[in-house]
C-alpha cells in the first residue's frame, strides 16, 4: 500500500516510520522539506517541545479519559526507540532516570498533593522525598523548597533528535553500519516539499492537491498537519475544531564555570515545579543545555510573550538559583493544536482511505507512539476496496 503522510511533526514522522516498518511505501509531504527532498530542521510544536514523557504529572483532573492514552504513549516510547535503532544510529535522546517534582511554598505542596494523589489512584508511582535528601541528590536546587516527590517512571526524549532519527529511518537504504534493514520494511520514503490544500477521493485511493497546484495520488493518506489541518479541504478530509494553544520555551546554556569537578550538568534529571501556583519544568540535555518551559497561552499572541519569559525565568530561578548565571541561548514560541475537550482526534474519514491525526494539545510527544500505532491499525483495517 502506498500511503501519503501529510505533516513532518512528531505525529506524522512516527506514523510514517511505523508504516514503512510494516512494509508500506510512504511519501512524506511537508513544507519543512526542501525542494530536493532533504529535511530541514523540524519546525512547529515539535521543534519547541521539551520532550517530557511524564504521564503522572500530565494527568489532569478533568482529563481522566486521556490517562490510558498517556500511559500507552509512555509505554510505547522504548519500543519506538528500538524500532528506530534498526534503521539508523541517529539517537533520540531517550532517558529513563525519572524526574523530581517540587513545590516552592505550602500552597504549592497542597496543590501537588491533590494532583499526585489523583495520579496515584490511576496507578502512577510517586513517593515523597525529604527536601534535605532531595538536595543531597541535587545540590544545585534551592534550599528553601517546601516539598519534593520522586517520580521514578518519568522519562524524556529530545524531540529534535527524535525527529531527525525518524527522518533518517524513513530514507535509510541500509541499517546501521551497512547491515540489513528490519525484516519486512518497505522502500525508502519519498520526501516532498509542499503544503497540502485539499484531499479528495480518486478511484479507490486519494488525491492530494498541493499549494503549487501539483497533485499527488496514493492508496491512502494520513493527515497529521497539526494546526495546518484547518487549511486542508476536500471530500476526503474531516473537519476538526482546532484552536492554537501557544507555548513559550527557553533553552539555557550552562557555563563550565558553574559546574564542580566531575559534574556535567546542574541537575541530573528533569525537575517539575509549582511556584506560587505556576507550573515550570527544567529538563537537562546531554549537550549541557537546560530546557525551561512552558507557558500555555490562549491570548491570541502568536509571538513570544514577554510576561511568559519573565515568569519562566523567575520560577526556574526560584527552584534552581544557578539559572541566573546561565546563558539564554534560545527562546522558542509555537502553537499546539487543541480540540474543545483537549483530546486528540485519530480517526478514519468516512468513505475514504484517509486517517486524520491532530489535536494533540500539549501531549504530542508523549502520545506519538500510541498515535502511530493507531494510524497503522486504522489503515490496515480499512476495507480492501477503499484501501
Amino acid at each position: 500500500m502506498h500511503v501519503a503522510v501529510v505533516g513532518a511533526g512528531i505525529i506524522g514522522l512516527t506514523a510514517a516510520v511505523r508504516l514503512r516498518a510494516a512494509g508500506h511505501a510512504v511519501t512524506l509531504i511537508a513544507p519543512e522539506l526542501d525542494t530536493a527532498g532533504r529535511p530541514h530542521a523540524v519546525a512547529g510544536a515539535t521543534h519547541a517541545a521539551a520532550g517530557m514523557l511524564a504521564p503522572l504529572a500530565e494527568t489532569q483532573f478533568s482529563q481522566d479519559a486521556l490517562a490510558p492514552l498517556l500511559h500507552a504513549g509512555w509505554k510505547g516510547w522504548p519500543l519506538l526507540v528500538d524500532l528506530l535503532a534498526g534503521f539508523s544510529d541517529v539517537g533520540t535522546g531517550f532517558r529513563t532516570e525519572g524526574s523530581w517534582i517540587v513545590a516552592a511554598d505550602p500552597s504549592d505542596v497542597l496543590a501537588w498533593e491533590h494532583v499526585l494523589a489523583h495520579a496515584s489512584a490511576l496507578g502512577r508511582r510517586v513517593e515523597p522525598v525529604a527536601v534535605r535528601a532531595l538536595r543531597r541528590a541535587e545540590p544545585a536546587l534551592a534550599p528553601g523548597l517546601a516539598a519534593g516527590f520522586d517520580a521514578p517512571d518519568d522519562h524524556q526524549v529530545d524531540p529534535r533528535r527524535a525527529a531527525a532519527a525518524c527522518l533518517a529511518a524513513l530514507v535509510a537504504e541500509a541499517g546501521p553500519d551497512g547491515g540489513p534493514l528490519p525484516a519486512g520494511a518497505g522502500p525508502a520514503a519519498r520526501l516532498v516539499s509542499g503544503t497540502v490544500t485539499s484531499a479528495d477521493p480518486v478511484g479507490s485511493g486519494v488525491g492530494l492537491t498541493l499549494a503549487d497546484g501539483g497533485i499527488l495520488t496514493a492508496d491512502g493518506a494520513v493527515l497529521a498537519a497539526g494546526l495546518g489541518h484547518r487549511g486542508i479541504g476536500g471530500a476526503a478530509t474531516a473537519e476538526v475544531p482546532l484552536r492554537p494553544v501557544h507555548g513559550d520555551v527557553l533553552r539555557l546554556r550552562v557555563r563550565p564555570e558553574q559546574l564542580l569537578p566531575g559534574e556535567d550538568h546542574l541537575i541530573t534529571r528533569t525537575v517539575r515545579g509549582l511556584v506560587h501556583g505556576r507550573q515550570v519544568y527544567l529538563v537537562p540535555r546531554a549537550d549541557g543545555t537546560l530546557v525551561v518551559g512552558a507557558s500555555a497561552r490562549e491570548d491570541g499572541l502568536a509571538g513570544t510573550s514577554a510576561g511568559s519569559v519573565l515568569d519562566l525565568l523567575a520560577d526556574a530561578a526560584a527552584i534552581l538559583p544557578a539559572v541566573r548565571e546561565c546563558e539564554l541561548a534560545e527562546v522558542t514560541t509555537a502553537a499546539r493544536p487543541g480540540t474543545p475537550d483537549d483530546a486528540p482526534r485519530v480517526e478514519v474519514v468516512p468513505g475514504a482511505p484517509v486517517v486524520v491525526a491532530t489535536g494533540f494539545h500539549r501531549h504530542g510527544i508523549l502520545l506519538a507512539p500510541w498515535a502511530a500505532g493507531r494510524v497503522l491499525d486504522l489503515l490496515t483495517a480499512l476495507p480492501k476496496e477503499t484501501a
